[in-house]
């Protein structure tokens, strides 16, 4: 009898804890659905499924939604038969995957925990590894799950509710904590000196052109027919160093870098990485936003992930608003644009390099707004902020555990 009793608790234990990662894991990409859908178009890439590509958003959105019910079914001990069924069907089937993944080991993550945690391919599979050997534990064989407590029907209700509100308010606005490099308080490579105060010297930058990469120096970046990859460690008389600097490149109509622009006083830059999808009123607000941020005594920024010929071409901005765009304008690469700012037209705020806040398209600063934070003070503007979305954030996940723990 005793046997029998520690074999249950060890079952609940076992299940317990996959659903703490698979909640956490949820949250966290529920977190960012644009970059959830980042991560999915990898993994199409890699299974040769690129027709799914325009689904992928939807997909990685759902696919965190129902991994963060699990894990609360999981913990909360509601309907455990099916709950196990399920989850052993995901894990089994992310388990075969990521061993793919850790023989063939593609350049990509697998955004397990969205962009707050990054794991090589190998970590992954290990990760998944020790589930499977949780889940063998927690669910076979699959019967005698026990009973749950009628009230933890009601805690997880609650909680599927609050996940599902939280998926729609991240699905219209931007994360509410930022894990990518491009995070507030971060400080753009074009604001740094030549040289560092240790004499580091110049990091390097790598962009790649035809499946091959490149390695460049700042000052002397390739042309816009090159796309811009990742920042590399480097070793100047003594071990190596990890820089993990943004760096915002961008060029104009002739093909010249103007990083130097984003890195100057105050400037407000607006990211399009999908022209295609930008409606006429959304660049008419575009418009209204730079000549705002210019009487502000701002620099305006238009980053497009676009051709000078194919912003031309853009039929649903009319030509007075054109000729406005048009004295902002300059070309960046969509990876770096997505990264700046989740938000398709979204802006981002920088005071002498630094990152200081961004916005979603929905809610652009006004010209009153702009006017008001060039009279307040940068790095406290950005811990506020910062700290109250992180707080919020936080306060939702201490929330979502004390519904299913306490209730």
């Amino acid at each position: 009898m005793k046997d029998n009793a520690f074999h249950h608790r060890l079952r609940r234990l076992c299940a317990f804890i996959i659903g703490v990662v698979f909640l956490l894991a949820g949250i966290f990409k529920l977190l960012d659905p644009t970059g959830a859908g980042l991560v999915v178009e990898e993994y199409l890439r890699f299974l040769h499924l690129r027709f799914l590509m325009p689904a992928a958003k939807g997909i990685g959105v759902g696919m965190a939604l129902l991994e963060a019910l699990l894990g609360a079914a999981m913990i909360s001990g509601v309907w455990r038969k099916p709950v196990a069924v399920l989850t052993s069907v995901m894990i089994v089937c992310f388990t075969v995957l990521t061993l793919f993944l850790a023989i063939f080991n593609p350049p990509m993550d697998c955004g397990c925990f969205g962009e707050a945690l990054h794991l090589t391919n190998l970590q992954t599979f290990l990760k998944n590894v020790g589930l499977l050997i949780l889940m063998l534990i927690a669910f076979l064989p699959y019967k005698d799950f026990g009973v749950n407590r009628q009230r933890k029907y009601v805690s997880f209700f609650l909680v599927a509710a609050s996940l599902a509100a939280f998926t729609i308010y991240s699905l219209k606005t931007i994360p509410l904590v930022d894990y990518t490099a491009f995070t507030p308080g971060s400080e753009l490579l074009a604001s740094k000196g030549p040289e560092d105060e240790t004499g580091a010297g110049k990091p390097k930058v790598i962009y790649e052109k035809n499946g091959q990469e490149g390695v460049f120096d700042l000052d002397k970046l390739p042309d816009s027919t090159w796309t811009f990859v990742r920042t590399e460690d480097i070793t100047v008389n003594g071990p190596e160093i990890d820089d993990n600097v943004p760096i915002l490149s961008f060029y104009d109509s002739l093909d010249v870098y103007c990083d130097e622009k984003a890195a100057e006083g105050n400037v407000m830059a607006v990211s399009v990485y999908d022209t295609d999808k930008m409606k006429g009123d959304g660049w008419t607000r575009i418009s209204d936003l730079l000549e705002g941020a210019s009487a502000a005594g701002f620099t305006p920024l238009l980053l497009a992930s676009t051709t000078k010929e194919d912003f031309d071409s853009l039929e649903v901005i009319v030509p007075e608003v054109r000729e406005k765009l048009l004295e902002s304008l300059y070309f960046a690469d969509y990876k770096t644009l997505i990264t700046l700012n989740r938000s398709n037209g979204g802006a981002t705020w920088f005071s002498d390099g630094q990152l200081i806040e961004k916005y979603p398209s929905s809610k652009l600063p006004s010209g009153e707004k702009m006017l008001q934070m060039t009279g307040d003070d940068p790095t406290e503007s950005m811990l506020r902020t910062s700290t109250k979305s992180r707080l919020r954030f936080q306060g939702f996940i201490l929330y979502v555990f004390a519904i299913l723990l306490l209730l």
